[in-house]
């Protein structure tokens, strides 16, 4: 593939700074946004999800300040928190913050996984979480489209949490990503507390001479 033009290039970085900035999960629709915002109406030169996934990494990257590597690590502790409280789901980080993204609504996503989403919802009744429920489509390998259930509720520092409940035995094979098709990248706690402390690492004092 050669070189993006440099209106695709431009239409992935606005796309990239909307999705972060507005807490747009939806592609197409951060595509739509940024070319109505650049005047753009050619499909040809759509940038590809990848693209913009890599355009917001980058920008993430760029424009990264204390506040924001606080943001990042913050999330990742109470990612932590919520997973240690559900670990008999043997929950899942997944999504943006996974990928280093700090968006500007905070929100965990995780997989776990249970025999029936009603055990999950009566369980967090008896704690006292009260939850909203939803469906995610997937595509599977095959072709077929698969849809599972998924629980939002609030976590730890007024932090959104949205749990996709899968059957058991959807622990061995991750759906496929809608950037680029390939199973989607999951963290365990063992992985999350990992880049907690590289997080933690990165702003420490350095030692004095």
């Amino acid at each position: 593939m050669g070189t993006p033009s440099r209106i695709r290039q431009e239409l992935a970085q606005e796309a990239a700074r909307i999705m972060l900035d507005d807490g747009i999960r939806d592609f197409a629709l951060a595509k739509r946004k940024a070319a109505e915002h650049l005047g753009v109406d050619n499909r040809h030169e759509m940038p590809g999800n990848l693209e913009i996934q890599d355009a917001a990494i980058e920008r993430s990257r760029l424009f990264a300040s204390p506040a924001s590597r606080a943001a990042y690590r913050e999330r990742l502790a109470a990612a932590l928190i919520v997973m240690e409280r559900l670990r008999h789901l043997e929950p899942r980080l997944v999504g943006p913050l996974l990928q280093g993204l700090v968006e500007s609504q905070p929100l965990l996503n995780l997989h776990g996984f249970a025999e029936t989403v009603e055990e999950v919802i009566l369980e967090l009744g008896e704690r006292g979480i009260q939850c909203e429920t939803g469906e995610r489509r997937y595509r599977s390998r095959q072709g077929r489209e698969q849809r599972i259930p998924f629980l939002a509720f609030h976590g730890p520092d007024d932090t959104d949490v949205e749990l996709t409940v899968f059957p058991l035995d959807g622990l061995r094979q991750s759906p496929p990503s809608p950037v680029d098709g390939r199973p989607m990248p999951r963290a365990t706690r063992a992985e999350v507390e990992r880049l907690l402390a590289e997080a933690d690492a990165e702003e420490a004092p350095a030692p004095a001479d």
